[in-house]
């Protein structure tokens, strides 16, 4: 958009609304729903059936659920009468759909900020990030987003998620412990390189409130890549935060040096595995690739309101034992 300033975000519409990430933040979303003007979820007929009561809870709280196809552009069309801002939270099966997303949004007469399915790894953090393959469908629509006429965007850049939800980086990540693990029952940790290598991380929750204090902040989120997150850490401080809270006892601890992730990186590519992003995702973290000059969250007043190392663990361990 060529004005000087960005018009407030007010008219929300979600996508991805109940999947894992999309879930909180819709929840933080709703929760400061007295900020915005309407909220919207856009769903398909199978997620209003299986997950009812998750549906039937966001209506009590006054969110306007559109059912329809994504892959539908009537539908879409549709959807985005009566609304300036679209969140996308879909997940990475469907990132490259947000291409087809973001041009109807260009065609929108009310449209006029786009947040596309990011909150991970930066994919524009160095030269070499260009040619990482999980960053090629995202980078596909950062650069639909560009090259809009009418569009503003926003990149919530988060790092990893400081979780304990399978797969994520403080589970016990039982199908891949190799690439890293906390396993909570078990009271063993596999740490990456020598466990002082330092990532930045940021619990889902705390994506919500970026998500809501970015929409809020309009101009200051305008067109940028928001490098936010919750706080840097090493493994081995992760762990010492774990033993703390699980009773004080030494866990059982291995290693995965950055070469032994490498190389099963190389070989689960050859093999054509899915394991393979996971080797990719963990090798760029452990090479520092969330690791920047400063972090944003100055801009959006996000700096004395996220979770602390701490607080990411109790909640892991909470997840790991449900």
């Amino acid at each position: 958009m060529s004005s000087t300033t960005s018009p407030a975000c007010k008219k929300l519409l979600i996508f991805g609304a109940t999947g894992l990430v999309g879930s909180r933040i819709t929840r933080e979303i709703v929760r400061n729903k007295s900020k915005f003007e309407r909220i919207a979820i856009f769903t398909s007929p199978t997620t209003v059936e299986s997950k009812s009561d998750q549906i039937q809870s966001l209506k009590k709280e006054g969110v306007d659920v559109i059912v329809g196809d994504l892959t539908n552009s009537s539908d879409v069309a549709r959807a985005y009468e009566d609304i300036d801002t679209v969140i996308s939270a879909v997940g990475r099966n469907a990132i490259e759909h947000q291409i087809e997303l973001v041009r109807l949004a260009n065609e929108s007469s009310s449209v006029h900020r786009f947040f596309p399915s990011e909150y991970g790894t930066d994919i524009e953090y160095g030269p070499s990030s260009a040619h990482e393959i999980p960053h090629q469908k995202k980078l596909k629509v950062r650069a639909a987003l560009r090259s809009t006429d009418r569009l503003d965007h926003t990149f919530v850049v988060t790092g990893p998620y400081a979780d304990g939800d399978s797969g994520l980086y403080f589970s016990a990540n039982a199908s891949a412990k190799q690439t890293g693990s906390f396993d909570v029952k078990n009271k063993e940790a596999v740490l990456l390189g020598d466990g002082n290598l330092k990532i930045s991380f940021t619990t889902m929750h705390d994506v919500g409130k970026l998500v809501v204090l970015a929409a809020l902040h309009a101009d200051a989120s305008r067109n940028k890549a928001l490098r936010v997150n919750s706080f840097t850490t090493t493994d081995a401080e992760i762990l010492k935060e774990f033993e703390k809270q699980t009773g004080g006892q030494s866990w059982k601890v291995s290693y995965t040096s950055l070469d032994e992730l490498r190389r099963l990186e190389k070989e689960a590519l050859a093999a054509g595995s899915p394991f393979a992003t996971v080797c990719t995702l963990r090798r760029i973290w452990a090479e520092g690739g969330t690791l920047y000059e400063k972090r944003d969250n100055y801009l959006i007043d996000a700096e004395d309101v996220m979770d602390t190392l701490a607080d990411a663990v109790a909640e892991a361990i909470k997840v790991q034992k449900r």
